[in-house]
């Protein structure tokens, strides 16, 4: 018998599969019923590996849990501990945001048409259960960080290509200044989703 763990991921990455096998061309379909499937899997904290949920205590924490191998998709657990947060940054593609314990406030960035410099618009909290997503095309330039002060946050995200080997932009609203960066991941190794006990 196996543990819910093993089967709740193992069916999103299926699901999720047959989701870009049918509309990876379609990004409103892919952000809707991806919301949908995400939601579901944030549903429940019963099945995260202890070691993809632990925070660090010196910067948050990016965790490959799956990367479709022709890298149309990759799902990463983030873990914040209490005060830490991003840069400002992009992502190029679309994503999807799941929280699955805690509480993440999220900025958002809109170019200024005028001088085209990075001005701070909406604010909002993800809690538990709850899903967002980012986009070029709706929305990508945000500062995300931990809104809990006593115990680490942790958020499920969903990225339309292999996001920590994608090329993307850390940005300096202040100075109106942005540089490359490549995020890669915190552990050197994926969960065994397909382990059957």
């Amino acid at each position: 018998m196996e543990t819910p763990g093993f089967s709740r991921l193992r069916r999103f990455v299926v699901a999720f599969t047959a989701l870009v096998d049918a509309h990876a061309n379609d990004e409103s379909t892919m952000l809707r019923d991806g919301a949908s499937l995400l939601r579901t899997l944030v549903a429940h904290d019963d099945w995260l590996p202890p070691e993809c949920g632990a925070a660090d205590p010196d910067r948050y924490q990016q965790h490959l849990l799956w990367c479709d191998p022709y890298e149309r998709f990759s799902v990463v657990s983030f873990v914040w501990g209490p005060g830490q947060q991003t840069p400002v940054h992009d992502h190029t593609v679309w994503g999807l945001i799941g929280m699955l314990r805690g509480e993440e406030a999220e900025q958002r960035y809109d170019r200024d048409a005028v001088t085209g410099h990075l001005v701070a618009t909406a604010q909002t909290r993800l809690r538990p259960g709850e899903v967002a997503a980012v986009s070029p095309s709706i929305g990508d330039v945000h500062r995300v960080r931990n809104a809990l002060s006593d115990r680490p946050s942790v958020s499920i995200h969903i990225y339309g290509g292999n996001i920590g080997t994608i090329q993307r932009h850390v940005f300096d609203p202040e100075a109106n200044d942005c540089r490359m960066f490549v995020s890669g991941y915190s552990l050197a190794s994926l969960p065994n989703i397909w382990r059957q006990l």
